[in-house]
């Protein structure tokens, strides 16, 4: 069915955006802390921006393996 096809493709692009968004993110904190570490002088190292790669991770992870199973669904619905 054509439902499958479309779903293992959202899924796979929800991958790319979320791997995307997630660089964007991790980069864009690393240097926010980075500048308030040398100059604001808090306590946190700019190290701990890269603790939101964990939650990113798990949702490309999720997105891959829902594309992984609707693709299996559109091999079957094509015999």
């Amino acid at each position: 069915m054509k439902k499958y096809k479309y779903l293992t493709c959202l899924f796979v692009v929800l991958a790319i955006l979320l791997s995307n968004v997630m660089c964007a993110t991790v980069a864009y904190n690393y240097c926010n802390m980075k500048w308030s570490e040398q100059y604001l002088l808090t306590s946190a190292p700019a190290w701990v921006s890269f603790l939101f790669i964990i939650p990113y991770t798990i949702g490309i992870f999720i997105c891959m393996i829902l594309a992984w199973f609707f693709n299996k669904k559109h091999q079957k619905s094509n015999i």
